[in-house]
């Protein structure tokens, strides 16, 4: 497939400049610049930027030229153009204004030194019909229409349509999975937004470990609690996201994150539209779920462009299993200010509020014993307390017959969380010089929330078997990024840059007795000014990182990249208070609670990044690439009832205490590290895609907990266990069976099939990993909790209006323990969706019905893993099954 090139159009006379209609054919693609005219369309995936192409000086000429410089015997300085190099077109319409010889570069995507690659594609999205997207800056647009998306070097990416082939409100990073090889995604909720049951490995590696941005503002670590950032997801309505990049290799070195140690994941949300319009959706599910969208673009308030846009999502749906509901209050506004012929700046502001009850996690026991749809007590209170009696007494309760008496202890009466976090962000992007981008990112947050529930076994003063333990967290992050995109000379595109922020966090751990009348409401109920404190967690962090790199041009087609960067993070805090003593001369009887203070600092000067991608071929159809890295991920931290941080839930009361625990560890501890390589080759052709690449990973010190004992009272350690060596490989072929046999899509329509095979091999090489029983040795024993095989079929058609997905993934058996003597079996995924546009209808310009059917086929599995692998043994409650079947309906109307 023949990519686009750059356009210059050197006007003889700009004064007398017009309106300009250009169409321009090669080979099976085609660019229609319209509207005002832009003096350079940046619309190639070539390999020159935007500044590398000197305006020709031309004499008086009665038309415009377009010169193809990537283009074979095109013109070049100091030769004359080749024949069918140098084209005249017709123009007509209005004189030019200012800003028409140096448009404001209002896209990331037109920025010098950005690499082409990033214009990628998921594999299996359908070509279909052109697609359209418009770019916009100052006061003009360009209307870019292609066949198809195709990736570059190890990196893949969801775009907006392929997001509106999925039941509406996905979670993109499911819609990733599906569509793209070395991807795996679990959950217990059907649209995948419940962070306590999600599980995201991208080639090994989970959200934890990878680098998170949303239209380059870090989102820190995505776990369930919002820890040095927010969750993208949750915080970002899924209709504003427009794209999701996956770098699958080595990460990028200007992404600013402290977490990295493989890929990243770059969201981009849609900037306010020209035009004013009002876009509404309504969607009704299973399980007496609703989601409600709305979203207004003001268009171009006055001639310096200002726009903007503001939107609203509500959605409500019920647990599938037992008693509860997951609730969700999104609210998202960003507004767009061009800045003259130099740059834009960008304002967002960004709102979320969840309120759920959380599933029971179970272990493969538990699910035996209590059926695949076992659930936390309420409402059923009286039950609750009978089995809260007996984790305090000892005995086995009615109906528990089957279970450990650690299993009688983790299930409670009710658990749940609410999360709400405020996002600022301030961005102002500037020409310094006619070959210096400048682009500074300011951004703040604020979040609290209280997590939680029932705790059977913890007696209060008034000796009731169970109270309430809640955390109650409040987080704020402040920080900045400063990047320059330097054009130095022809074939070379730097970029340098840095990135400071500053978390701050406190976490109150509170009790609230449950009595004989009845629990506490999670979400009415609990405020500090009534809990009884058991203690209070404080962590500061500061974080630093800069970075450069040079991406040098060698030939069309051909680019290499070096660089590096430096990281350092330190985190000082831990326990501040515990009142433990306290509250056990008051009568409460109470578990261990490991308190642990203390700092510790993460530091890499020189982290290397090197990477080559070669294009060539007839219309560059074939690609080979590959991708070396260095990465180093600083120290998780949270408060001492969380996991797998070095501060959370360390020693045991009648062994060493937390803090000896902590100070034994810092002085082993050392930070994350790996080296990843990717190598890769693809072929691209209007109706067949094809790739396969191979990677290999040296983990080195990886860190992760060991976790005994109940959820009500478990026993953690925070260790090195040691290095892990990971080697896997991917292919994906993407196929348009019609297309190939010369059918007319206007008739047949169009079909794409894409089949994937994606096989890992993580294996620890430790020989000796400490334990309270000696030495453990784990060599060559599988990473926990991710697949080694995984296959995905994606079958797609588009027939003028109406459009078809259907969705199958296999993933094979997952250990749980680290001596792999326990396992979750290999299952397999089924999802069908189908949209029809209706086009202009009464009042909507546009109009669309989209239903949607999760686990077709209905299957029973573990889906989500959440919490810290164990040792040995079916000990851990961290395994969440799958929704059944659900069904969805959705309308959408556009005015």
């Amino acid at each position: 497939m023949a990519r686009f090139r750059r356009f210059v159009f050197p006007f003889a006379r700009p004064a007398v400049a017009h309106n300009l209609l250009l169409s321009v054919q090669r080979s099976q693609s085609a660019v229609t610049c319209r509207a005002s005219l832009k003096w350079v369309c940046a619309l190639s995936a070539g390999s020159l930027p935007v500044w590398n192409v000197p305006l020709l000086q031309a004499a008086p000429l009665p038309a415009p030229l377009i010169w193809f410089p990537n283009v074979p015997g095109a013109l070049s300085p100091g030769k004359a153009p080749a024949h069918g190099a140098l084209r005249q077109v017709g123009w007509h319409g209005r004189r030019p204004a200012a800003h028409d010889l140096f448009p404001t570069r209002s896209r990331k995507d037109l920025s010098p030194g950005r690499p082409q690659a990033g214009r990628v594609r998921s594999q299996g999205a359908p070509s279909g019909p052109h697609r359209s997207r418009t770019l916009s800056g100052g006061t003009d647009s360009i209307k870019i229409s292609t066949r198809r998306v195709v990736s570059h070097g190890a990196e893949e990416v969801v775009n907006r349509q392929m997001i509106n082939q999925f039941v509406a409100g996905t979670n993109p990073l499911e819609v990733l999975a599906l569509t793209s090889p070395g991807a795996s995604f679990a959950s217990g909720d059907p649209s995948g937004m419940d962070t306590s049951t999600n599980t995201f490995y991208l080639r090994g590696f989970n959200l934890t470990q990878l680098g998170v941005t949303v239209d380059d503002i870090p989102m820190g670590s995505q776990m369930f609690a919002n820890v040095g950032g927010a969750t993208a997801t949750q915080l970002f309505i899924q209709e504003n996201i427009s794209r999701l990049e996956a770098s699958q290799g080595a990460g990028a070195l200007d992404t600013p994150s402290s977490q990295t140690l493989g890929g990243v994941l770059r969201y981009t949300t849609s900037d306010p539209s020209d035009h004013f319009g009002a876009r509404i959706s309504q969607q009704f599910g299973s399980f007496n779920g609703f989601r409600t969208f709305a979203r207004i673009d003001s268009g171009k308030l006055n001639d310096t462009g200002t726009k903007f846009y503001g939107s609203f999502l509500r959605s409500d749906h019920n647990l599938w299993a037992g008693y509860g509901y997951q609730k969700a209050w999104l609210g998202n506004f960003k507004l767009v200010q061009p800045l003259s012929d130099i740059g834009k700046l960008t304002y967002s502001f960004d709102y979320s509020d969840f309120s759920d009850y959380s599933p029971l996690g179970l272990t493969k026991n538990m699910e035996r014993v209590l059926g695949y749809h076992a659930h936390n007590f309420k409402p059923d209170y009286h039950k609750a307390t009978q089995w809260a009696q007996c984790v305090v007494t000892g005995c086995m309760p009615p109906g528990s017959a089957g279970l450990t008496p650690d299993e009688v202890s983790d299930v409670g009466y009710q658990g749940g969380q609410i999360q709400r976090a405020y996002l600022n962000a301030l961005k102002i992007e500037v020409r310094l010089f006619p070959n210096v981008r400048a682009t500074t990112l300011g951004y703040g947050q604020v979040a609290n929330a209280w997590y939680g529930g029932t705790q059977p076994g913890i007696v209060t003063p008034e000796g009731f078997p169970m109270a309430e333990f809640a955390q109650h967290p409040n987080m704020r992050r402040i920080g900045f990024t400063q990047t320059f995109d330097i054009q130095a000379g022809r074939t070379n595109a730097v970029k340098t840059g840095l990135w400071y922020q500053n978390d701050y966090m406190q976490t109150w751990n509170d009790l609230f007795a449950d009595g004989p009348a009845g629990a506490h409401s999670m979400f009415h109920h609990l405020h500090n000014d009534r809990a009884a404190h058991w203690a209070e967690d404080r962590t500061n962090t500061n974080t630093f990182q800069f970075f450069l790199q040079d991406r040098w041009t060698i030939l069309p087609g051909m680019t290499f990249l070096a660089g590096f960067r430096s990281l350092t993070q330190t985190t000082a805090g831990g326990t501040r208070h515990d009142w433990s003593s306290q509250l056990a001369r008051q009568g409460w009887g109470l578990f261990y609670s490991h308190p642990a203070n203390g700092s510790l600092t993460a530091a890499a000067a020189f982290l290397p990044h090197f990477s080559y991608d070669w294009r060539f071929g007839a219309d560059r159809a074939h690609e080979v690439y590959w991708d070396i890295a260095e990465n180093m991920r600083a120290y998780d931290y949270n408060v001492q009832f969380s996991s797998n941080t070095p501060w959370s839930g360390l020693g045991t009361a009648s062994g060493a205490s937390g803090q000896q625990v902590f100070n034994q560890q810092k002085s082993r501890l050392k930070p994350e590290r790996t080296w990843n390589y990717v190598v890769g080759y693809r072929y691209t052709s209007a109706f067949l895609t094809a790739g396969v690449d191979y990677y290999h990973t040296d983990y080195i010190n990886r860190l992760g907990g060991l976790t005994s004992g109940s959820a009500l009272n478990p026993v953690r350690a925070y260790l090195n266990l040691g290095n892990e060596t990971m080697n896997g490989a991917d292919v994906v072929v993407t196929l348009h069976p019609l297309q190939a046999l010369g059918l007319a899509k206007d008739r047949w329509g169009d079909v794409g099939l894409t089949n994937s095979f994606s096989y890992n091999h993580a294996a620890y090489q430790n020989k000796a990993l400490p334990t309270s029983n000696g030495p453990l040795n784990i060599k060559g024993k599988l990473q926990v909790f991710y697949p080694q095989y995984m296959y995905k079929m994606n079958l797609n058609y588009r027939y003028r209006h109406l459009t078809a997905n259907f969705n199958v993934t296999y993933s094979s058996s997952r250990p749980l323990t680290y001596t792999n003597d326990t396992r979750v079996p290999g299952y397999w995924t089924s999802e069908l969706t189908g949209t029809y546009d209706f086009g202009g209808l009464g009042f909507a310009r546009d109009f669309q019905a989209r239903f949607g059917i999760t686990n077709l086929f209905g299957g029973k599995y573990f889906s989500g893993i959440h919490g810290g692998a164990a040792l040995t043994g079916d000990d851990n409650p961290i395994l969440y099954p799958a929704a059944p079947r659900a069904f969805f309906g959705a309308v959408e109307a556009r005015f």
